[in-house]
């Protein structure tokens, strides 16, 4: 049996009210992967928009339930909820989403709320037990009132599988031009903008921007006042982040607003050197010239004198790569994620078998 196997039945429906695409909505589908294929039994409840998400886990055996999760409307998500807890009876249901939460059903099971950003409890007020992803975001939690041992730090994973890299001309892209990557949702938190005008100062550099959302439009035309239109490509959303990385020589992330940030692992784990922002979560992770480049948020010369000298500079290249892949190989992997999160189900599960909890445990945990 494998180390990381889930001993106990635990039966867990978890629930998603995201966004077609997004960092948390893609972390959401890994990590119901890579519990299911630890032996957790579980069931997913999930807005319909997210349709290669959705046959992956199938594919996997995960029964998933769709619904809207309309915040006009929220009688037939809730409905949807009532009829899966009859059918399924979770012993955990775990709410992914404030907005997941507000849909929450009346049950014996232990209900938890994940914190992936600086939410507010009321969201997840059915709630008694909770995840933070960072130790900060934990730390929010116990300030909104929450006892220490009823919250969990499990960080997020990546689960990168070595890739061949893609063809540059695919792109339109020369083969021998530094060039950038940047995963993100085109919102202006993401600071791409900010990214676009420290380019116009790198006039070596390519850059691709991978991912979709409401600034596309004028980040294109940002792109086009700043006569970048032949070192920018916008990719859309992509589901091969290994290639990208892989293709790619640096990674930059320049978000203004960033709870923790996904993309610092995956550069970590593929082995590709990282620019950041300080932005939260950044800040917490990325050690300046160790792991990472970090340069202060909104500062476009700092972000721009930062890829330049990453361009001109191989042995630091090297060197931030090392020692990500080594910060990764500690912390941020799929074994310990699963690790992290089998003790905390237990933990709920040792509870609940001494009687500490039953179908009224909310309003006795949350006071």
């Amino acid at each position: 049996m494998s180390e990381n196997r889930i001993h106990r039945p635990y039966r867990v429906m978890q629930v998603m009210a995201g966004a077609p695409v997004g960092g948390i909505e893609t972390f959401f589908f890994d990590a119901l992967l890579a519990l299911s294929e630890a032996g957790l039994e579980q069931v997913a409840v999930v807005r319909p928009n997210a349709k290669y998400q959705i046959e992956r886990l199938e594919s996997a055996g995960i029964r998933v339930v769709k619904t809207a999760f309309s915040p006009w409307f929220i009688f037939p998500s809730w409905a949807a909820l009532a009829r899966e807890v009859a059918t399924f009876k979770p012993d955990i249901i775990q709410y992914w989403t404030g907005r997941a939460a507000m849909t929450a059903v009346r049950s014996s099971a232990v209900e938890v709320g994940w914190y992936g950003g600086y939410r507010d409890r009321w969201r997840f007020g059915s709630c008694s037990d909770f995840i933070g992803i960072t130790h900060d975001l934990v730390q929010h939690i116990r300030r909104q009132g929450v006892p220490a041992e009823h919250i969990a730090l499990v960080h997020t994973f990546a689960d990168l599988r070595p890739s061949e890299p893609l063809d540059r001309r695919e792109f339109s892209t020369p083969a021998d031009v530094p060039l950038l990557l940047a995963l993100a949702r085109l919102h202006v938190d993401k600071g791409l903008d900010l990214l676009l005008s420290a380019l116009a100062n790198v006039p070596k550099a390519h850059l691709w921007i991978a991912g979709e959302g409401p600034e596309r439009a004028a980040l294109v035309d940002q792109m086009n006042q700043l006569n970048l239109s032949q070192r920018v490509r916008f990719l859309g959303w992509r589901v091969d982040r290994e290639a990208l990385l892989a293709t790619a020589d640096i990674c930059v992330f320049p978000s203004r607003e960033e709870p923790f940030g996904t993309v610092t692992i995956e550069a970590w784990a593929a082995g590709t050197p990282l620019i950041a922002a300080a932005a939260q979560g950044p800040a917490a992770y990325v050690e300046n010239e160790r792991n990472g480049l970090l340069v202060p948020i909104n500062d476009v010369d700092a972000l721009a004198d930062a890829i330049a000298r990453l361009v001109s500079d191989t042995a630091l290249r090297q060197e931030l790569a090392i020692h990500g892949r080594e910060d990764y190989e500690r912390n941020f992997t799929k074994e310990i994620y699963v690790r992290d999160m089998r003790s905390f189900y237990d933990r709920l599960a040792q509870r609940a078998a001494s009687d500490q909890f039953g179908p009224d445990h909310h309003a006795a945990s949350v006071q």
